[in-house]
């Protein structure tokens, strides 16, 4: 366990996750500073809060003075590295808030991370577990921040505390051990952070890094990649989910575990999609070691539909079916939904576009040539997208807004086909967040009117 009682302790950014370790800290009797740029009047009333119970707001900037005397530093997820405070932090240990709240949990701990599908995974799981009787905290990347689980009801060697980690996270651990760990996929991502897509894996490869005999690792079955990034302790339990050789997979038209005998009918699994029917496998997997009875995967799998903006229906309109994946935030998350959803008889008219991250879209034009229809585009990285895509033999469209862009859709799409919200970028230039950007595409998908005469065909002709 970390000792910080009487300790001087920066927690650098005060968002959910700095707040969280911020409260983990002032229980265990540090004397904490909260850094953030923003001014007192953008903060979440949560820091002001803990002003009350002595911890000194630092703010406006990153300023050297604030940190005078400080033994160790807590860095938020979502602060960016600050060559500034490199220097200054040489000889202090610096650390993320997964890791502060691993060094405290006395619950087994299971870690999911992995490009894509890690939400869905890592609610299957936690929902797998609760059903099988287990107290069980979910949070990390989804929900609540990490810290949160210390001491909750959880947090105790019959609970269970599973995480979804992102490679922002996973940068600054060095003593996590989660029990059971899983990397679910690896593509690129995050670039406009990452120097190299091998500085983006090694973040991940973080996941298994203190693993150690007892420890279980769940990795993809046919990932090269993923493999040689997985635990290189030996006596890490190695397991292997999806394609052909998993030890979960899909199997004809069911889901099988081959080491339980346990299966259950695709047919039954409310995830459709065969980027779902991979992540159930993966889920499966990582909840059977945890300690989840067969009964409550099965349940879990016929009970508990896709989350917010992931492959979500929103409407079917003159034979097009509308799908909202704007948590699509990457290439090789749009490229898993048109695997999963689209293809060469069901085409799909993608609307893509937002902030560039970094990554080649040639997948992504590789895909569309042969279950596309048309694309539409948005926002900051519209242009380098059309010129990327610029072989394909597809009309490309552009908007503005995305209630134009749900218009110009409609007019690309025929009968039978998708019309499929998967940006391949964040969303953060013309919208709030993914989910924002989700809710505007939904509310524009509502709003298109019935074709004239749509309801008269649709009740025979009746007057």
């Amino acid at each position: 366990m970390l000792e910080v009682e009487d300790r001087k302790v920066a927690v650098i950014g005060a968002g959910a996750s700095g707040l969280a370790a911020a409260e983990l800290l002032v229980r265990r009797g540090a004397e904490v500073i909260l850094n953030d740029r923003r001014e007192r009047d953008a903060l979440d009333p949560r820091a002001l809060a803990l002003e009350g119970q002595g911890v000194t707001l630092a703010l406006g900037s990153h300023d050297p003075a604030f940190f005078e005397g400080v033994e160790l530093v807590v860095l938020s997820p979502g602060v960016p590295p600050i060559p500034e405070l490199a220097e200054l932090f040489r000889d202090v240990e610096v650390i993320g808030e997964v890791e502060l709240a691993s060094r405290f949990l006395g619950a087994p701990l299971i870690a999911i991370t992995g490009t894509n599908g890690k939400s869905t995974v890592t609610t299957l799981v936690g929902e797998m577990l609760r059903r099988s009787g287990f107290v069980t905290f979910l949070g990390g990347n989804l929900g609540r921040a990490a810290c949160e689980a210390v001491g909750s009801e959880a947090d105790t060697p019959d609970g269970r505390v599973v995480l979804e980690l992102s490679s922002f996270q996973l940068e600054k651990v060095r003593l996590l051990r989660p029990k059971v760990a899983a990397l679910l996929n690896l593509s690129p991502d995050h670039l406009d952070r990452y120097k190299s897509q091998d500085d983006y894996a090694r973040a991940k490869s973080n996941i298994f890094a203190a693993q150690r005999r007892g420890d279980h690792a769940v990795l993809p079955a046919n990932d090269d990649v993923c493999k040689q990034l997985g635990p290189m302790t030996a006596n890490v339990g190695r397991h292997g989910f999806g394609g052909q050789d998993g030890i979960v997979r899909v199997e004809g038209d069911a889901l099988v575990d081959l080491k339980t005998g346990w299966s259950l009918p695709l047919s039954e699994i409310l995830l459709q999609g065969r980027h779902n029917h991979e992540n159930a496998a993966a889920a499966v997997l990582v909840a059977r070691i945890a300690g989840a009875s067969p009964e409550a995967m099965s349940e879990t799998l016929r009970e508990v539909g896709g989350l917010p903006h992931r492959a979500a229906k929103v409407r079917e309109l003159d034979g097009v079916t509308y799908i909202d994946d704007s948590k699509a935030t990457n290439v090789g998350a749009t490229v898993a939904a048109l695997d999963g959803l689209a293809s060469p008889s069901k085409k799909a008219v993608l609307i893509a576009g937002g902030v560039d991250k970094g990554g080649s879209y040639a997948p992504l034009v590789e895909r569309l040539a042969s279950v596309g229809r048309g694309v539409v585009l948005i926002g900051k990285s519209a242009q380098l997208i059309a010129r990327e895509m610029a072989s394909l033999r597809l009309p490309i469209r552009f908007a503005d807004s995305m209630e134009a862009a749900v218009n110009e859709a409609r007019s690309l799409a025929e009968e039978g086909d998708l019309v499929l919200l998967a940006p391949a970028c964040s969303s953060f230039d013309m919208f709030r967040s993914y989910a924002h950007r989700g809710d505007v595409f939904q509310d524009a998908v509502r709003a298109l009117p019935e074709t004239p005469g749509a309801a008269e065909e649709e009740n025979g002709g009746a007057a």
